[in-house]
């Protein structure tokens, strides 16, 4: 005699589904997604999450515009070739450097000679210097100073009588905070002549700005 075990029957909610959709991964044609509710939820949760970055994107990139905005700072200067010879000065003063070719920002007054920075950050100067006395044996003496807020950064300066045409010149990179002043002054007793083809020039350009402290 013969026995034949019968298998029990599946129930089908044998399966701790959740919110799963076993019915439809399990008797419904292959490739259903049984999952598709929380891939769904899944996909809602990272679109939400690409628009708030897309935001903050957004944010980031109007700080940075704020920060960086107006940054075209630069001038070139010349002295006029119709001032034969400045000096000699009974004071330190400012070479009016008074033909001006570019001035972005405009930071810098030709009236005053005087660059006062737009806004604070890290600045290039450089300034030439330029003399011809056309007389041989007559002394050569001038000395320039580039200042920044009064104080003294670079120079230059020629002193002899076996020159009769001599130039020279500086380059600097400095920190300025906005309002900060720069020039060039040519020093009491001394003086520059024959200057031709704006040879004496002062220039600058904002490299990069920065936050004010």
């Amino acid at each position: 005699m013969s026995y034949r075990l019968k298998s029990a029957p599946v129930s089908k909610n044998i399966f701790p589904c959740g919110h799963w959709d076993c019915k439809c991964a399990f008797y419904s044609q292959r490739g259903c997604c049984c999952a598709n509710t929380e891939l769904q939820q899944v996909e809602d949760h990272i679109f939400v999450r690409m628009m708030d970055l897309s935001a903050r994107i957004s944010q980031l990139g109007d700080s940075i515009l704020e920060v960086i905005g107006g940054t075209r700072v630069a001038f070139t200067a010349s002295m006029s070739s119709r001032t034969k010879c400045l000096g000699p000065l009974t004071r330190n003063n400012p070479i009016p450097y008074d033909i001006i070719s570019l001035n972005q920002g405009g930071g810098y007054n030709p009236a005053l000679g005087i660059f006062t920075a737009p806004r604070s950050g890290v600045y290039s100067f450089s300034f030439s210097v330029y003399s011809k006395l056309g007389v041989p044996g007559k002394r050569m003496y001038y000395k320039a100073r580039l200042m920044r807020n009064g104080e003294v950064v670079a120079s230059t300066r020629e002193d002899n009588r076996e020159d009769s045409e001599d130039s020279s010149s500086q380059s600097v990179l400095l920190s300025l905070q906005q309002g900060g002043q720069v020039y060039v002054e040519l020093l009491s007793g001394r003086q520059l002549c024959g200057n031709v083809k704006s040879l004496n020039s002062f220039t600058g350009f904002l490299i990069y700005p920065t936050l004010d402290d």
